[in-house]
């Protein structure tokens, strides 16, 4: 992508690129509604009309009439969606927002066809023929704006639709910021470098990203780099320096200023914005999976493990009996884990282990046991408990906790109130979601990552969730149970 970054750089100035981008994507925005719109009415004048469907009955059609319709309705439906902000850059590639917007946009579009008809008599448009349109345009809109996105995602892989970025503040917020963005991919934000007024020029905070200059020369900077947006992490800046900053950037109009909160670790969470009083205060989500990501994830939760259950019914009945032969002891073991919202739940699992098998456990074992919290070589482990561990069956019986509310399909790991102790600042972002039966650790290494590795894991998946990074989790999950690595 550097290379990338070089060649263009060479050809043309950055925002000379970008204001091209803009307008390709306008462009192939307007031509796409266009087609959608069009189509959308004759799929639904077709299927009104021309159909043998019983529940639309025949009688009499002037063609000519909803041709002058759809005609009319073409430019009504592309003021609405950019009086409804879909052509704005700003409220782009903004995956569930923005199909609320398109949603509202199709909706006020039959709502004013039914006002028209409701004050023109003799304007009759068939019932039918306008639930379909308004069906029709929701899917093929929502449908159209989805493939739009993915190809903005594989140009920016690409190095088009970039912007140029600059973080204020290379202390722990403007890392954490940075971090994030950088592990985004889908983000089209080119990190340039860091305005530190504290660290050496040319020092690098984190690999790839130097300090470019101090305050003093920010200005300079701007301009020098082709800026397109400024991060300021106000904790590392005085108030007086913030406000000169802002001077400053009052007299480059094109460059945008995004503020952190100062708060990386509470509001990756998620967070709306109310106004009391004229204030403008940040109001935290309790849950970090909101909107249609979380009724896609409910709906995937339940089906799935639902019909896992019913299939598994043989599966739990032969390990049942080897459980039951192969040593004393109850068939389920029930561990108190922490959920959502810090609530503590019962977790089952299949029994793996001796009753008492803690007495088999050596003094160098059990200071193993408190550091890492799992052994590789565990005596207290029964051989058929070995077996479950090894492709994680033993997890199998969580699928009741998945449909009793209390976990999710995937998520973090399931953890202890004591293990709790261990994501330190990022506490709080746990308790905002369900426990997964599987997640990345699952597909990642499992028991052979770090600690760390495995907090690290954890809050990538919350800060980055997607109904989408679900289902990639979950197709990676059976070929990491199959192979059994790092599963002890």
């Amino acid at each position: 992508m550097a290379v990338y970054h070089e060649a263009i750089s060479q050809a043309r100035p950055h925002h000379l690129t970008k204001r091209a981008d803009r307008w390709l994507l306008f462009g192939a925005l307007l031509v796409n509604d266009i087609l959608i719109i069009l189509s959308s009415f004759a799929l639904a004048y077709a299927v009104r009309f021309w159909s043998d469907l019983p529940v639309f009955r025949e009688g009499w059609v002037n063609p000519g009439f909803y041709a002058t319709v759809v005609l009319l309705m073409t430019p009504v439906y592309l003021a609405l969606f950019g009086a409804y902000g879909l052509y704005n850059p700003a409220n782009l590639l903004g995956g569930a927002t923005e199909y609320a917007r398109m949603f509202n946009a199709v909706t006020t579009g039959v709502l004013l066809v039914i006002i028209v008809s409701f004050l023109f008599p003799e304007f009759v448009v068939a019932r039918g023929f306008l639930l379909l349109s308004w069906g029709l345009l929701l899917v093929f809109g929502i449908t159209g704006r989805f493939i739009t996105r993915r190809f903005i995602y594989a140009q920016r892989r690409a190095g088009r639709f970039i912007n140029r970025t600059l973080i204020v503040g290379a202390n722990p917020e403007g890392l954490a910021i940075v971090e994030q963005l950088r592990s985004a991919k889908t983000t089209g934000m080119h990190i340039l470098g860091f305005i530190d007024d504290y660290l050496p020029v040319g020092s690098e905070p984190i690999p790839g990203v130097p300090v470019l200059s101090t305050s003093a020369a920010f200005s300079s900077q701007i301009r020098q780099h082709d800026v397109d947006t400024v991060i300021i992490a106000n904790t590392s800046i005085m108030r007086e320096q913030l406000l000169s900053l802002y001077s400053t950037l009052d007299t480059f109009q094109n460059v945008e200023v995004r503020l952190a909160s100062g708060l990386f670790e509470l509001l990756t969470t998620g967070v709306r914005v109310r106004e009391e009083g004229c204030v403008p205060l940040l109001v935290l989500n309790k849950t970090r999976i909101t909107g249609m990501h979380l009724i896609a994830k409910t709906v995937l939760d339940y089906t799935l493990a639902a019909t896992a259950l019913i299939a598994l019914i043989p599966f739990f009945l032969v390990v049942a009996y080897l459980i039951k032969r192969d040593s004393p002891g109850p068939i389920i073991y029930q561990r108190r884990v922490v959920g959502q919202g810090r609530r503590e739940f019962d977790a089952f699992k299949l029994r793996t282990m001796h009753i008492n098998g803690d007495r088999l456990l050596t003094p160098e074992q059990k200071r193993e046991l408190e550091e890492h919290g799992k052994l590789k070589d565990d005596p207290r482990v029964t051989r058929v408990g070995a077996f479950l561990r090894k492709y994680s069956l033993d997890e199998l019986p969580q699928l009741f906790n998945v449909l009793r509310g209390e976990m999710s399909l995937i998520g973090p790991r399931m953890i202890t109130r004591q293990e709790l102790e261990k994501f330190g600042k990022w506490q709080h972002n746990l308790s905002t979601v369900k426990p997964g039966l599987t997640g990345l650790w699952q597909v990642s290494g499992r028991s052979d990552l770090s600690y760390e590795e495995r907090v690290r894991l954890d809050m990538h998946y919350i800060r980055n969730h997607t109904i989408w990074l679900d289902l990639q989790i979950l197709f990676q999950t059976i070929p990491a149970m199959l192979t059994g690595r790092g599963a002890y």
